[in-house]
């Protein structure tokens, strides 16, 4: 477990490095823990270290982890959001990082005032163009965002990317920068507050620290290959 928490304080120190290289506060960055496949056993050695958000992209592991770990644990769902899925997501998790059409934002937005609520949500973006990627083409974001900004109940937050695994420098800034500038057009144009950035991984968090990531997504790094 000692190994867990060393690395999850080696990435901390990183993501405070990159924040300070590019003019930010450190403060600014949540470093998300993606705990997917890896046993409570090492969610449970981060917790009682002081960490609170984790981040899972199966279902069935987040409905087996929640209830056997406490409950002032901020859960992140950051897997593809199936329908028949939402329900479940609003119950166990405060911040879904996945939403990529319509549909999923209207049947979200219902199912959390049934529920009672108020669970943040971000807008997937295929920045890249990767047909193995999902999330919306970013030619197709802004009426998928009108829609978005719609919503009663689930609260529109920000957007999220994965970039190229391996990218060159070119392409991360182009990926990165092109959600921060999808987000500011939506901000612009919607006129809403969108305050969440969920870009970044294991391999590529500092560049995505310096395009105005909020939020990094570290699996690897932290836990080691699965």
């Amino acid at each position: 477990m000692s190994t867990v928490c060393d690395n999850y304080r080696r990435v901390r120190e990183t993501v405070d490095a990159a924040a300070a290289a590019a003019g930010r506060k450190k403060e600014e960055i949540l470093l998300l823990a993606v705990s997917k496949t890896w046993p409570v056993t090492d969610i449970r050695a981060l917790y009682d270290m002081g960490v609170r958000d984790f981040g899972e992209n199966r279902m069935q592991e987040l409905e087996e982890k929640a209830p056997a770990l406490p409950p002032d644990i901020v859960w992140h769902f950051i897997g593809s959001l199936q329908s028949n899925k939402i329900r479940k997501a609003v119950k166990l998790a405060s911040v879904i990082h996945s939403v990529e059409n319509v549909s999923a934002v209207e049947r979200l937005d219902r199912i959390c005032g049934e529920e009672g609520r108020r669970v943040k949500f971000l807008l997937e973006v295929n920045v890249s163009g990767e047909a193995s990627k999902s999330g919306v083409p970013a030619d197709d974001f802004m009426p998928l965002a009108r829609a978005a900004a719609q919503c009663r109940n689930a609260v529109f937050s920000g957007l999220m990317t994965m970039a190229p695994l391996g990218a060159s420098r070119e392409t991360l800034d182009a990926v990165f920068g092109g959600l921060a500038s999808l987000r500011d057009r939506a901000e612009k144009e919607l006129a809403v507050s969108l305050p969440l950035l969920s870009m970044g991984m294991s391999g590529d968090f500092e560049n995505a620290i310096s395009h105005g990531s909020t939020i990094v997504r570290i699996g690897t790094a932290i836990f080691g290959r699965r």
